[in-house]
């Protein structure tokens, strides 16, 4: 399985995504030491380098993430994202104050803070956010 972001800056957005769910660059094809002697190798002109980047989870369990250039800037809002499990077993306060931990780390690496939903009813609470190029996500 394989999720695919549309991004305006691939390598970039896949280095935050690797800080925020522990994953890797996928390694270089065969028989090359780096992407960069690989895209050299095939001819990619340095302007188109930075067109496709992805991720791997290390242990192999995760689905392979594929980040894409596109043009434009993202206009709506997604109708899919991921949530970032970050309070398992842990509830009210005590959940909250490791999602606001976690949000302040987010941060600094380069996501926005959206909205802090209070638990209540059905809803355990939880933190919106957005990657780097806009992308909605969830500290759930």
């Amino acid at each position: 399985m394989q999720l695919t972001f549309d991004a305006t800056d691939p390598g970039a957005l896949a280095t935050f995504w690797a800080e925020v769910l522990g994953y890797k660059l996928d390694d270089p094809p065969a028989g090359f030491a780096s992407w960069d002697e690989a895209l050299e190798a095939w001819g990619v002109p340095e302007e188109r380098r930075n067109d496709k980047s992805a991720l791997v989870d290390p242990e192999g369990r995760g689905p392979r993430l594929f980040f894409q250039k596109v043009p434009e800037q993202k206009v709506a809002k997604n109708r899919l994202h991921l949530d970032v499990r970050s309070a398992v077993g842990l509830e009210g306060e005590e959940r909250m104050a490791a999602f606001e931990a976690r949000a302040a780390e987010l941060v600094e690496l380069g996501a926005t803070r959206v909205k802090r939903f209070e638990p209540g009813g059905l809803d355990a609470g939880h933190i919106v956010m957005q990657d780097p190029d806009g992308n909605e996500f969830c500290l759930d």
